[in-house]
């Protein structure tokens, strides 16, 4: 027959070391493993964002085309400027009367638009003219006139 002392000794047995580390060695891993994936599917997420944002930008500057036989100087004149995924307002320019300069460039140095440049900054929140550039290749871009939308790196 046990007595009350052997019983609490059993029950309040505590973890052994070895017990303690494998813990922290699963726990360790599946964060290893859950950040990573966790921050890919937040960057899918704002890149879907910042593409509707610029095709609803897009068919809205079509409209206004087809009212007033021009493009707006600037995105105010729509409404009020959204600001992308990453806290930026949308960029954008008016082929009409735009200086080579001015125009946003593909690898082979054309312009992206013969209509107009529409595109975010991305997650850097900074760009260059040229899609070659560092800090463009991760901007999200309208090129083709429309025909593409997407990261600057894929087209």
């Amino acid at each position: 027959m046990t007595t009350m002392r052997q019983r609490r000794s059993q029950s309040m047995r505590g973890l052994t070391l070895l017990e303690v580390l494998i813990v922290v060695t699963v726990v360790g891993l599946l964060i290893a493993v859950a950040i990573p994936t966790y921050q890919d599917s937040r960057n899918k997420a704002n890149i879907s964002a910042a593409k509707k944002d610029i095709l609803e930008y897009s068919v809205a500057l079509e409209k206004y085309f087809l009212v007033r036989h021009r493009y707006p100087t600037s995105l105010d004149e729509l409404g009020p400027v959204r600001t992308d995924p990453w806290g930026t307002p949308y960029q954008y320019l008016s082929m009409e009367g735009a200086t080579t300069g001015q125009k946003r460039k593909d690898k082979s140095l054309n312009p992206l638009n013969s209509d107009f440049d529409l595109y975010s900054n991305g997650p850097d929140k900074a760009s260059q003219k040229p899609l070659t550039a560092a800090a463009s290749r991760d901007d999200i871009v309208r090129a083709n006139n429309g025909g593409f939308i997407g990261v600057a790196q894929d087209f």
